[in-house]
């Protein structure tokens, strides 16, 4: 699954691929204008302006990459047209891009968070669960479902997609990677009670560490 969400937001990030306007107003830690432009001068010394000016930077936690070939991360992240992407000594990867093309990422992640939740709700793969609400930042998500059908089946598998799915949009916004959370609220349909919660991060670390102890 994390592959997966990993290698859609590397499509979204090739198909974001317009030019950050050179009008465009920009905060870069205390100057506020025009957005700057990289140049150099050509052999005739005429300015050669590069108006792919890198100015968001998002850091992925090396957990994302459990098991990826790290030169292939990297050679594809270029590949797709992101400006630059590098890896860390904590085995996290940074990416940076124009604000346009962040822009555009965050819109088409987005769109597709949407989808997959529509997906979820009354399908054949969770049918358990009937419908799933969320905040405009995918920070919290409130699934109502059949409890009893829920707890006896399969179904508690979505979550994982959608907390690391949020976990995604988190980091790709530009949350910090140590302070970010994803927290799913589970509610029984009939009785419009809550009746459990999971939080992102925390319950894969809490599998990990459970995983440790039973070695």
């Amino acid at each position: 699954m994390r592959k997966w969400l990993l290698m859609l937001a590397m499509l979204l990030l090739a198909g974001c691929g317009a030019e950050q306007p050179a009008n465009e107003k920009v905060k870069d830690g205390n100057q506020e204008g025009p957005a700057a432009e990289e140049s150099a001068t050509d052999e005739d010394g005429a300015v050669v302006v590069d108006k792919g000016l890198l100015n968001v930077e998002i850091t992925i936690p090396a957990s994302f990459f459990e098991g990826e070939d790290m030169d292939q991360v990297i050679k594809q992240a270029k590949e797709e047209g992101i400006g630059e992407a590098s890896l860390n000594d904590d085995g996290s990867v940074t990416y940076k891009m124009s604000k346009a093309k962040h822009k555009e990422l965050m819109k088409e992640l987005s769109e597709e968070l949407k989808k997959t939740i529509a997906d979820f709700e009354g399908g054949e793969d969770f049918p358990s669960i009937r419908e799933i609400s969320y905040d405009k930042e995918f920070e919290t998500f409130t699934v109502t479902v059949d409890q009893e059908q829920f707890e006896n089946s399969l179904d508690g598998f979505s979550l994982f997609g959608l907390g690391l799915a949020g976990s995604y949009y988190q980091l790709f916004n530009g949350k910090d990677p140590e302070n970010y959370r994803v927290t799913i609220e589970l509610k029984d349909e009939a009785t419009g009670e809550s009746f459990d919660e999971v939080v992102f991060p925390d319950v894969l670390e809490e599998m990990e560490q459970n995983l440790e102890e039973g070695e």
